[in-house]
């Protein structure tokens, strides 16, 4: 099997090639990618009788965490849209920020959900919300795609309870109170330069592949349905929020009790989502005029090809994870000698780009610098909140997520990396930057 530079060299082959296929040659996403997860599986020398494996776990693996989701998601949104719902939500939104700032009051909105809200079911969720506030403000869609999608990101990789900052508050030995308290500090300026500001750059710069005239219908259905009130429209979008979060505070507050595991279940996200399904059938039936039969067959089919290319993006991921890319890099990154700060920004941002993964690479990059913080002489915090940034930009077609926005948010591949690729870099890079800020006052804020 190749090792050293060759194995690099041969993950950049392969991103170039499913680049070549699905921008240049037109082939379908799915397609492209399942190609080139077999094509790049026998390429850097996994033997022949793995290969199907490799892949295919790769792929089932990566829908057991999003496929239900996915579809759930889909339906659930369906229904919120068809009820009018999302229009009441934007609305209610307009009416707080704003039409100039309406792009900041969804980065921010999705830097708080995220907290509690895995980063996937949180775009799925409020991804509704885009087309309404572009119909209602007139700004570019691909501008509420990046405000969306960058504050998501963003807390999901800097702000605990989600899995990655835990963990990395736990490898560096930081005190998990201040970690939160500053990991808000650093996600805010972070969502809105990477979120709001960049958003507003490339929507005047990319065209959206949704045009206003295609998310018309819901006023002219509105005068067919009963209106549905803002408190109703808010609840319902609220409910799966407000089930994983119960799961979480739980799980703190009172480990091991009957509560924390009956909120375990119906705070699980699938569980959640399928709930809030239920709820929207029944509750929402008044508010929409539409037939269920043709609101379930047109979720489903979206549904059915968001679930397909998201799980051949993970096949791929589970290829160049296969291939031990991740040791390679971290053996070679520590004979760098850089300063430490931007040593664990830089290890972090590589092993997301090679593997695909937020979660992975600031696990993998806390558990190596972790236990040499002493040795180091850098503060904990400050060390670790430069491995959380370091995790939020640079997804590339590797990254399952990656999928999830360009389907969710109706781009193309190449739209995809100008929004959420480089959006995302330009995010942890302010993240980074704020860390800096941070360590000036070093010995003077607690816990730094």
């Amino acid at each position: 099997m190749l090792t050293g530079p060759m194995l690099i060299m041969a993950f950049v082959i392969a991103l170039a090639f499913l680049f070549l296929l699905i921008i240049k040659w037109k082939v379908e996403p799915f397609l492209a990618l399942t190609v080139t997860a077999f094509g790049t599986a026998i390429a850097i020398g996994i033997p022949l009788k793995e290969v199907p494996g490799v892949v295919t776990s790769g792929f089932g693996n990566t829908l057991t965490g999003v496929g239900i989701l996915i579809g759930l998601g889909v339906i659930f949104g369906s229904f919120l849209g068809a009820s009018g719902a999302v229009e009441k939500i934007a609305g209610s939104l307009l009416k707080l920020f704003g039409i100039k700032k309406s792009p900041a009051g969804l980065a921010l909105t999705g830097t708080v959900v995220s907290i509690p809200v895995f980063f996937d079911a949180a775009f799925v969720i409020l991804s509704g919300l885009v087309k309404s506030l572009a119909t209602r403000t007139g700004i570019s869609m691909v501008t509420f795609v990046t405000a969306l999608g960058i504050g998501l990101i963003t807390s999901h990789n800097m702000i605990a309870p989600t899995p990655g900052p835990m963990v990395v508050a736990e490898n560096t030995g930081s005190d998990l109170g201040l970690f939160i308290l500053y990991g808000i500090i650093v996600a805010i300026p972070a969502t809105l330069v990477g979120g709001f500001l960049y958003g507003k750059y490339i929507g005047k710069r990319v065209q959206s592949t949704v045009t206003v005239d295609d998310s018309a219908a819901p006023e002219e259905a509105a005068s067919n349905r009963n209106e549905i009130s803002t408190g109703l429209s808010f609840g319902m979008l609220i409910l799966p929020i407000a089930l994983i979060l119960m799961n979480t505070i739980s799980k703190m507050l009172f480990p091991g009790t009957g509560l924390a595991t009956f909120f375990g279940f119906v705070g699980d996200k699938n569980i959640a989502l399928l709930i809030s399904v239920l709820a929207a059938i029944i509750v929402l039936r008044p508010y929409i005029s539409d037939n269920y039969n043709s609101l379930y067959s047109e979720s489903i089919s979206t549904a059915g090809m968001i679930v397909l290319i998201t799980g051949a993006g993970g096949a791929f991921g589970a290829v160049i994870n296969h291939s031990g890319i991740g040791d390679y890099l971290i053996t070679t990154m520590q004979s760098w000698s850089i300063p430490v700060l931007l040593l664990a920004f830089i290890f972090s941002q590589i092993l997301r780009a090679s593997l695909g993964s937020s979660t992975v690479a600031l696990v993998t990059t806390s558990s190596i610098m972790g236990p040499l913080i002493v040795d180091l002489g850098v503060s904990p915090i400050l060390l670790g909140l430069a491995i959380c940034a370091g995790g939020i930009g640079l997804s590339l077609p590797n990254d399952s997520g990656f999928w999830v926005v360009n389907r969710f948010g109706k781009l193309t591949v190449t739209q995809t990396l100008k929004v959420w690729t480089l959006g995302g870099f330009i995010a942890g890079l302010t993240a980074l930057a704020s860390v800096y800020v941070l360590s000036l006052f070093s010995g003077i804020l607690p816990g730094l």
